[in-house]
């Protein structure tokens, strides 16, 4: 396939109703009020983004993906299913079975950045990775300032494939960026030494203390891109929780642009790359320019 014609993948979005009693949020999140999947799509269509990972949101609906599930139905082959689960659960690996079955799904996630975070020796979290592996799904995990954690999983999985959301820091919700916001990037370059980790370059514009097109990030994104190589790199927006900082666009246009990538290291990160890694492509066509 000619690197021009790459669908693009965004790496990370999510999609939710409002609050409303037959689904009832079960938290906050940062963002509209609502973002529907046609919301979702609309604004996917009017950028040329093919399609995405749509990841239940946590922080809305903890481990019911029923909405995402409703969205994948409404929209097929515009997006990829990724769902929490519950480490305290009593049937993880039936659950993740059924769910690797599920039409649309790609890959499961573990939240580790709550103040109670489990240690990396709990039998649930182990138990996520242990199952996941058999059924060949990637596991998304979010583990800010929980670094160390994670690498002692890539260490104990070295078959599991495990993706490190959101750059592996920690991200606004609201402005202002943080004075350092890469503070901890020695310790995510040194996850690369494990062969079973690809990163998320997912919601980076919100690490930006420049406005579009976000020069002062290049820096250090070209670190990860050489320690992890792009074949390791998924490029994504964390919409909807980016809306505060930047447009669905630019946050797109910030890595489209001509000047930075070559058109080879675009197409690998802005979904080449995804595609291999969790055996999924939309089937809608749009391109990279």
């Amino acid at each position: 396939m000619q690197a021009s014609t790459v669908p693009i993948i965004d790496a990370q979005v999510h999609a939710y109703e409002r609050n409303h009693p037959q689904r009832p949020w079960v938290g906050s999140l940062q963002g509209p009020l609502e973002v529907t999947g046609e919301d979702m799509v609309a604004a996917m269509d009017a950028v040329g983004v093919a399609g995405a990972l749509l990841i239940s949101p946590w922080s809305l609906y903890r481990y019911d993906a029923s909405y995402a599930l409703a969205v994948h139905a409404r929209h097929p082959g515009r997006f990829g299913l990724i769902k929490p689960f519950d480490p305290a659960a009593a049937n993880l690996t039936e659950d993740i079975a059924e769910w690797a079955q599920t039409p649309g799904t790609v890959g499961a996630r573990i939240v580790l950045m709550e103040p109670t975070t489990p240690s990396a020796s709990d039998p649930g979290i182990r138990q996520i990775l242990s199952a996941s592996t058999a059924q060949g799904l990637p596991v998304n995990v979010i583990c800010w300032d929980q670094l160390e954690l994670f690498a002692e999983l890539a260490r104990d999985f070295p078959n599991t494939q495990l993706v490190l959301d959101h750059l592996g820091l920690r991200q606004p919700f609201l402005p202002p960026v943080p004075a350092q916001p890469f503070a901890a990037l020695e310790a995510v370059l040194a996850l690369a030494q494990f062969d079973n980790v690809a990163i998320k370059i997912s919601g980076a514009c919100t690490l930006s203390h420049r406005p579009y097109p976000y020069l002062d990030l290049r820096a250090p994104l070209e670190r990860i891109f050489s320690a992890y190589g792009f074949g390791r790199c998924l490029w994504g927006t964390d919409w909807t929780r980016a809306v505060a900082f930047l447009s669905y666009a630019q946050g797109v246009d910030a890595f489209r642009i001509e000047n930075w990538l070559s058109q080879p290291e675009r197409a690998a990160l802005m979904g080449g790359s995804l595609a291999r890694l969790y055996d999924w492509s939309p089937t809608h066509r749009g391109a990279l320019g």
